[in-house]
């Protein structure tokens, strides 16, 4: 077995780690019925700190999937946080049951505590504000398995820029790749924060800010649109001035190119209207897929059941 490791951030994985663990995904992809019985014996424990559907029910069956169990909770309420038990002490009680760990909680940098205190890989589901790694790595194999590639091409990022913990994530990760230029669409409000703009420009890495889709969406090979919060906004005046701009239809998809794919992390509102879901460039239900061919993957990476002990699945020992 190798050194215990977790994911915290994408950047936890080198580019190369990242193409091997895509393309063990693409293989589950393909061979969905051969890793039935990769995790047999395997415990996942899904320690959800607030609620979540997609990415808790992705993680549990991916598990399933696998041939795993899952053990867990759903809510800080139902855990024996509610009694005051720390992190640090759940995750080494979970240790004692449980192969690995999926954890999400409110709080910035709880899965690091975790991870750092725990005996099993810990996978960051989701810290406040902060990461939410998984969701990177369904959006690049989204991007990989639609566009044929990871670099060389426009991505417009829209909506909630500033507080979107899977706009900042997807975007660090994609800094790594070349022939990127990013476009950011959003209200000054919600402009993404100077400390990007800084990375990307001392990597010299083109971009550039608009308030407005229409303006750009012909030039884009990637549309990755965002929820706008009304929260958000220091007043109500402000969020309906700004509001419909950022409501993709068939009218403006019109405009787009015909090759271009349209990614979402959901959950939506109204920023993308109904009459898109039928167009063959909308990606965001498939990208839910993806979603879960990833934490297969990573599931088994992290476990050290890879390539070296399986055929497509099937344990040799």
């Amino acid at each position: 077995m190798n050194e215990l490791r977790h994911l915290m951030t994408p950047l936890d994985f080198t580019v190369d780690e990242l193409d091997r663990l895509f393309d063990k995904a693409d293989d589950i992809k393909s061979h969905l019925a051969s890793y039935a019985h990769s995790c047999d014996g395997r415990i996942l424990a899904t320690c959800f700190y607030e609620p979540s559907t997609r990415t808790r029910l992705s993680f549990e069956t991916a598990m399933l999937r696998l041939g795993g169990k899952v053990i867990g909770f759903a809510d800080a309420s139902s855990s024996s946080a509610s009694k005051g038990e720390s992190v640090a002490d759940t995750i080494r009680v979970i240790s004692c049951f449980a192969d690995i760990c999926a954890m999400r909680h409110p709080k910035e940098g709880a899965a690091m505590v975790a991870a750092a205190r725990s005996g099993i890989p810990v996978i960051n589901a989701g810290d406040g504000g902060h990461q939410h790694p998984t969701q990177t790595l369904t959006d690049l194999l989204t991007i990989r398995s639609l566009h044929g590639e990871l670099g060389n091409f426009t991505i417009g990022l829209c909506g909630d820029l500033k507080f979107g913990r899977t706009v900042h994530s997807l975007i660090h990760a994609l800094a790594r790749y070349s022939g990127i230029r990013f476009i950011f669409i959003s209200p000054p409000e919600l402009k993404v924060p100077d400390y990007i703009t800084e990375m990307l420009k001392s990597r010299n890495i083109p971009f550039e800010e608009v308030i407005r889709l229409d303006d750009v969406i012909p030039s884009l090979d990637l549309l990755y649109m965002t929820r706008v919060q009304r929260e958000r906004f220091f007043n109500e005046e402000d969020y309906v001035r700004l509001k419909d701009f950022y409501i993709l239809d068939k009218e403006k998809l019109s405009r787009a190119k015909s090759t271009m794919h349209v990614l979402h992390p959901l959950p939506r509102v109204n920023e993308i209207s109904v009459d898109v879901d039928d167009d063959p460039r909308a990606a965001y239900f498939p990208q839910v897929q993806y979603g879960l061919f990833v934490r297969m993957a990573l599931i088994l990476t992290l476990l050290d059941l890879t390539d070296e002990h399986m055929n497509h699945g099937l344990l040799k020992w």
